[in-house]
């Protein structure tokens, strides 16, 4: 069994997220790329393979469970793992990762969320490289890494996802014209942002937090989830 293998398949156990064999196999390859950019690149500051799968792999899994109860919510039901069962055509999902670094949780999204067109946008041309190298070698037709700031975005996506970004107000002023009409906002936090919330421009209204427990990580979690406001 390859190394770290074992322990990703607990932490999806304790997650209770069903992924098929392959879904795991590009899970592990994306983990030894972000290792071996990351001597060069300086992808991460997180350098222990062990640490990288709890803080960052386990950290954007620990999303999937949601986002897919808020598609299917918005319209866009995703087929489970190993479905067989013949599904009506679904219309296409969109989702844009800002900021996203190595890819966390862009790439994550697209492994474990195959219907769904991800873009992962970041102002360093290094990490939108790294980002567009994954979706060739692991063959991830749907996932593209952009070089470019998220204002100058024209395209319009359903979700906006960041982690660690930046604050809630920049997030969503930055991102605000490439949401689209009854798209959400998907932001992952630490603890509960309250004094984010509050400064939030009238036209942003919060909808849900979502608590999350990460295998691994002694450390709170949480999902701001946000959308545009009649305000």
């Amino acid at each position: 069994m390859r190394a770290l293998e074992k322990e990703l398949r607990q932490g999806l156990a304790d997650l209770a997220l069903a992924l098929d064999d392959g879904q795991i196999a590009h899970l592990l390859d994306y983990l030894e790329l972000i290792q071996k950019w990351t001597k060069v690149y300086n992808l991460t500051a997180v350098r222990d393979p062990a640490e990288m799968l709890t803080h960052h792999l386990l950290d954007s899994l620990a999303v999937i469970a949601p986002l897919r109860t808020q598609l299917a919510r918005l319209g866009f039901p995703l087929a489970a793992p190993g479905d067989k069962v013949a599904h009506a055509p679904a219309p296409a999902m969109r989702l844009l990762d800002v900021g996203s670094g190595a890819g966390l949780p862009g790439i994550v999204i697209a492994i474990c969320c195959p219907d769904v067109a991800v873009d992962c946008v970041d102002t360093v041309a290094k990490k939108a490289a790294f980002i567009r190298q994954v979706a060739a070698t692991l063959k991830l037709p749907k996932l593209r890494g952009l070089h470019a700031r998220v204002e100058s975005l024209t395209e319009k996506y359903n979700v906006i996802s960041a982690r660690a970004f930046a604050s809630l107000v920049d997030f969503t002023t930055w991102s605000a014209a490439a949401l689209a009409e009854q798209g959400v906002w998907l932001a992952m936090k630490g603890k509960h942002p309250a004094d984010e919330i509050a400064v939030l421009a009238a036209g942003v209204e919060v909808f849900h937090v979502e608590q999350l427990v990460v295998p691994g990580v002694d450390a709170e979690r949480c999902i701001v989830w946000m959308r545009k406001s009649a305000a």
